[in-house]
Parts: C-alpha cells; sequence; structure tokens
C-alpha cells in the first residue's frame, strides 16, 4: 500500500530503528522483541486497501468502519485487542474567515499504533519528528504517541481559539463604531461566525470525556506514568473549551448589542419621517382648505390674503421644525 502508507517505522528504547520493508514483517519484529512497538500512518486509505492492515493488526470491524467512514466525533472505545481514538484537529484561515476541522483515528495495541488521517489539519508528520527527539516520553510505547498526537491537537485548538479571539475583537470594534459603518452585512457575518465557533466546538467539547478516561485508571495499553501527562491534555482542553465558550457567549451579546442598535436606528429614522410628515402635513392642509372654491371664506377676496396665508404656512412649519429638532427628532 504505498499510495496511502505515509510512515512506517520500529521503536525501540525510545530509538527510531530501520525494520522490514513490510509492515507485517514489522509487526512479527516488534511483538517478538517484546519492547518495541510498530507506528505506521497512512493517509485516506479504502476499504480494500485497508483489508491488510486490519487482518495484520486485528482491528474490530466496527472501528475499522468508523475509521475508513470518518464522519465521527471525538470519542474513546476499548475493544479486546486494541484501543480507538477519534480525534478532530481544527484549522483557521483567516482570509476566507471559515473553521475547518479534519479527522485522526488511532488504533493502539500491545505493540502497534495505527493512525489514519482524513484532511490536511492533523499535523503528524511534527508530531512524529518531535516524538522521536524525547525518548524518555517515547520509552512508554504506543501511549506515547497518543499523547503526542492529543497534544498537539489540544494545542492547535489553543492557536485557533486565539486566531479567532483576534478577529473577533475586530468585528467588535466594527459594530460599536461610532458611525457603524456599513452594517448591511453585519448581523450575516455574526451568524457565520457563530457557525464556525460551533464547529470549533463540535471538535473540541467530546474530546473532554476521553482525556478525563485516559488520565484515570482502567483503561488498557495506558500505563500509570503515562496519566500525568494525559491529565496535563486534559488541562489545555479546558482551557480551549472555556476559550470556546468565551467566543460563544461574546458572539451572542455583539449580536444583542447590534439587533438592539438596529432598532434605535429605526426608532430614529421613524422619528424623522414622523417629523417631516407632519411639517408637510401643516401646509397641505390649509392649502387644502383653501382649495375647495368655496365662495364665502376668510381673506378670499383681500389683497393681502394670499401673502398672509402663505406667511402662516411657513411660519408653521418653520415652529415645527425648530419643536422637533428641539426634541431630538431631526
Amino acid at each position: 500500500m504505498p499510495c496511502v502508507i505515509v510512515d512506517c517505522a520500529i521503536y525501540r528504547d525510545g530509538r527510531r530503528t530501520e525494520g522490514p520493508a513490510d509492515f507485517s514483517d514489522a509487526l512479527d519484529e516488534a511483538r517478538a522483541d517484546g519492547h518495541s512497538f510498530l507506528w505506521i500512518g497512512l493517509h485516506e486509505p479504502t476499504e480494500k486497501e485497508f483489508e491488510l492492515v486490519t487482518s495484520e493488526f486485528g482491528l474490530h470491524p466496527l472501528a475499522v468502519e468508523d475509521a475508513l467512514k470518518a464522519h465521527q466525533r471525538p470519542k474513546l472505545e476499548v475493544y479486546e485487542d486494541s484501543l480507538f481514538v477519534v480525534l478532530k484537529p481544527v484549522v483557521y484561515d483567516d482570509d476566507a474567515d471559515k473553521v475547518t476541522t479534519g479527522e485522526l483515528m488511532l488504533f493502539l495495541g500491545d505493540s502497534f499504533v495505527v493512525t489514519v488521517r482524513h484532511g490536511e489539519g492533523a499535523p503528524l508528520a511534527e508530531v512524529r519528528r518531535r516524538l522521536e527527539e524525547d525518548r524518555e516520553v517515547l520509552r512508554h510505547g504506543p501511549s506515547a504517541v497518543l499523547y503526542a498526537v492529543s497534544d498537539a491537537v489540544v494545542d492547535q485548538y489553543i492557536e485557533v481559539a486565539g486566531e479567532l479571539q483576534v478577529d473577533l475583537e475586530e468585528l467588535e470594534a466594527e459594530v460599536f463604531a461610532p458611525m457603524g459603518g456599513d452594517t448591511r452585512n453585519t448581523a450575516s457575518r455574526i451568524y457565520s461566525f457563530k457557525r464556525q465557533v460551533m464547529e470549533f466546538r463540535r471538535a473540541s467539547a467530546p474530546l473532554t470525556d476521553p482525556m478525563a478516561r485516559l488520565s484515570g485508571s482502567g483503561v488498557p495499553f495506558v500505563p500509570e506514568p503515562m496519566r500525568p501527562f494525559f491529565r496535563d491534555v486534559g488541562d489545555h482542553l479546558t482551557r480551549a473549551n472555556e476559550y470556546v465558550d468565551g467566543l460563544d457567549r461574546l458572539l451572542t451579546d455583539i449580536l444583542s448589542a447590534h439587533l438592539a442598535q438596529m432598532g434605535v436606528q429605526q426608532n430614529d429614522d421613524m422619528r424623522k419621517i414622523s417629523a417631516w410628515a407632519a411639517m408637510a402635513a401643516v401646509p397641505t392642509m390649509i392649502a387644502g382648505i383653501y382649495g375647495m372654491n368655496f365662495e364665502r371664506m376668510p381673506e378670499l377676496r383681500q389683497p393681502w390674503g394670499y401673502p398672509a396665508v402663505v406667511l402662516v404656512m411657513a411660519g408653521l412649519v418653520f415652529w415645527l421644525h425648530r419643536y422637533f429638532k428641539g426634541r431630538g427628532w431631526l
């Protein structure tokens, strides 16, 4: 399966060693040694490509189905001969203001780790490089790989949350700007931002329970010395989830403030319209009365009648303008 195998190596005593080119032989060698493990990384394998891995490593068919179909929530499942862990790395495109999630599945057994990556958000190459430089952690076996991958994913959560915070502060400044700017698309931008935060929450929030289980007792293939490492990841995850909750609450407050601003603006517009309508109604009413074509009307035949009526209309409009201006309607 050269097209889907990203990397394959045997680790002995915290060191990467060269093993057989065929991963089946490499697995046999790792199991025969007793103090080694095989780490094989796959990228979006098909069902046919994954069949040999399934049979050689003895993976549970339900876990294999989840790994192939993807679109899973973060979770931890314990099977008789292996652990199955699902993680969802998060990437934020600052130019498009969009959060995208990948999927990363890990199978852990007595002498092996199989990682299956979907999407481009999983930083496995960098994780493998850093872990190979830390022999003390790598000596703990397959659980060390799970820790390193989980730690990298959660650290990525915190970085993305920080980027979202910066963009949200810019949106907040725009909403509360004195002139308001072009607010026609502000509500849609807030809703779009809220969807991105929701996508982020779907990746980070469900991971809390698996991290709690891995830091406790009773999970096979995770030795006691590795539990503090998972507790540390859990602490970082708690901070990331608090970031997400804070972003969501702030977005709700910004949306409420924006809608309140729009309501106030609409009230101001209605008052201005009503004031101008009132000023237009006075001369219209007077002109309408004198346009009824009756013969006996006050000042109808007086030479000063027309200028007097025009002067009265202008005076009333001027008085209404001053009145509405003083009340803040204009």
